[in-house]
C-alpha cells in the first residue's frame, strides 16, 4: 500500500505564505534598487560615449590638418606629430568600441530588468489587493422586522 502524502496544518500554510510574500516585497526592493543603479550606469556610459565621439571628431581633423603639413613638408618633426595624432586617434577609436560595445550590454540587461519590475510590481499589486479584500472585517447582517 502507498502511503498517503500528510495534509498540511493551517499554521504552517500561513506561514509559507507570509515568507513567500514577504520575498516577493524583499525582490521588488531589490529589482528598483538595481534599475535604479543600471539607470546611473547608462547615462554615466552616454555621457563617456558621447564625449569619445567629440574627442574622435577633433582628432581626425588634426590628421587631415597634419597629414596635409606632411606632404607640404616631410620633414621629422611633421612626421612625428602626424604619427602621435595617428596613435592617439586609434587609442579614442578603441575606447569608443568599447564603451558603446558596453552601453549596448547595460541597455539590453536594463530592459530585462524593467520588465522584471515591472512583472514584479504587477504580483505584488495583486497580492496587495487580495489581502485587502481578504482582510475586510465581516459586516453584521441586519435582523428585518416585520411590521405589524
Amino acid at each position: 500500500m502507498a502511503k498517503a502524502k500528510p495534509v498540511i496544518k493551517a499554521a504552517a500554510l500561513h506561514k509559507t505564505l507570509d515568507t513567500h510574500s514577504e520575498t516577493l516585497n524583499k525582490a521588488s526592493s531589490h529589482a528598483s534598487t538595481a534599475v535604479t543603479k543600471k539607470i546611473a550606469e547608462a547615462k554615466k556610459l552616454l555621457t563617456e560615449v558621447k564625449r569619445q565621439t567629440k574627442k574622435k571628431a577633433t582628432l581626425s581633423k588634426r590628421i587631415k590638418t597634419a597629414s596635409t603639413r606632411l606632404k607640404k613638408d616631410a620633414n621629422a618633426a611633421n612626421k612625428k606629430a602626424a604619427a602621435a595624432v595617428t596613435k592617439e586617434y586609434n587609442a579614442i577609436k578603441s575606447a569608443l568600441d568599447k564603451s558603446r560595445a558596453h552601453k549596448a550590454l547595460v541597455a539590453m540587461e536594463l530592459s530585462a530588468l524593467k520588465a522584471a519590475t515591472k512583472r514584479l510590481d504587477a504580483y505584488t499589486k495583486a497580492v496587495a489587493a487580495a489581502d485587502k479584500k481578504l482582510n475586510k472585517p465581516v459586516k453584521k447582517k441586519k435582523r428585518r422586522t416585520t411590521a405589524k
